[in-house]
């Protein structure tokens, strides 16, 4: 599935594991360096999350995307949406003035084959000054089809060995 509008992506597979193991490396900060498929996430600071309002730090670098020169540089998570097993979503703030105001997320569904689920990178709420700056969307939708491919070898390989 692909839905693409001029402010938002949705790309979806289907993950062979239950909602509560592939939540498991969404809700951890080292999972999403694990899993990302851009190449800016380099190393994370804290604990996995719980609840909307609870953040970690993502070391990033930019010159993955060669797009914009900012190197490495340090952003803030914080959780915007948290229902366990089912969604998790976020927003960053970094050292750019005003905060971007984009959300990445993944809503997780059960299914016989396992779990579909769809990543999100929702840009509509942008502050103005980025919107006319024409950035967006800064990942594109190969790299999100990507990550979920990351994913799910990610979750494979992390049954295998256990």
């Amino acid at each position: 599935m692909r839905d693409m509008t001029t402010d938002r992506i949705d790309v979806q597979r289907t993950i062979a594991a239950d909602p509560a193991t592939i939540f498991a490396v969404l809700s951890d900060p080292h999972g999403h360096v694990e899993i990302d498929a851009s190449g800016m996430l380099m190393d994370a600071t804290g604990e996995p999350v719980h609840a909307v309002g609870d953040s970690f730090v993502v070391h990033m670098d930019r010159e993955a995307l060669n797009d914009y020169p900012m190197g490495l540089y340090d952003v803030t998570v914080t959780i915007t949406t948290f229902d366990q097993d089912r969604e998790i979503a976020w927003t960053i703030l970094g050292q750019i003035r005003p905060p971007l105001g984009h959300v990445y997320g993944y809503r997780l569904e059960p299914t016989d084959a396992g779990t579909l689920i769809t990543s999100y990178y929702d840009w509509s709420n942008i502050d103005p000054v980025w919107r006319e700056a024409g950035i967006f969307p800064v990942i594109s939708e190969n790299a999100l089809r990507a990550t979920l491919g990351v994913l799910a070898r990610t979750v494979a390989r992390r049954a295998k060995n256990a």
